[in-house]
């Protein structure tokens, strides 16, 4: 708050310029939760790691996450004509690693998996899915932003989230009041 004895805050720069690695480590110290987008495009599974998974509206249902217009998974997403997103247990960082790795055979074991609605690969242990038709994409910057309209859940409320904070993954402890 601005009084008449305190001169306003600096001015914010306009030239758009920022360092790319000061803004990635900005980034790194928000705590996010860790999803997988899987699909089936062709018959053949798909999938890729996603800490950029938010929710976007109650009514219609709507979700988003961002994927870097460089995937080679994205491709043959943006074909889909449904996908899920697994919420990932606090247990499955393993799976987040496989999932965000170029070239890794994602649906190889160790995954756990099974085909669910229109054969969507569902994760198993994972804390929930949202089953999803495409709503809408949107190329912002160099990522493709993607909202998906939910029509299903299937949830584990026995589980804990995963977490990535600080380029590590981790755990929730929730506080006692």
């Amino acid at each position: 708050m601005t009084t008449l004895d305190t001169p306003p805050p600096p001015a914010l720069p306009h030239d758009g310029h920022i360092d790319v690695e000061r803004f990635r480590h900005a980034l790194a110290l928000h705590a996010a939760g860790v999803t997988a987008i899987t699909a089936r495009v062709g018959g053949v599974p798909i999938g890729l790691t996603a800490t950029s998974f938010t929710g976007v509206s109650a009514e219609p249902p709507l979700v988003s996450f961002c994927v870097a217009t460089t995937s080679t998974t994205w491709p043959r997403l943006r074909r889909a004509t449904g996908f899920a997103v697994a919420l990932l247990a606090d247990d499955q960082h393993d799976l987040a690693t496989r999932f965000a790795t170029r070239g890794a055979d994602r649906f190889a074991e160790p995954t756990r998996w099974s085909s669910g609605p229109e054969g969507v690969p569902v994760l198993d242990g994972a804390v929930a899915h949202l089953f999803c038709v495409p709503h809408e994409r949107l190329l912002v910057g160099d990522h493709w932003l993607v909202v998906g309209r939910v029509v299903e859940t299937l949830l584990d409320p026995s589980k804990r989230p995963l977490l990535y904070f600080r380029r590590a993954f981790g755990a929730f402890s929730p506080r006692t009041a």
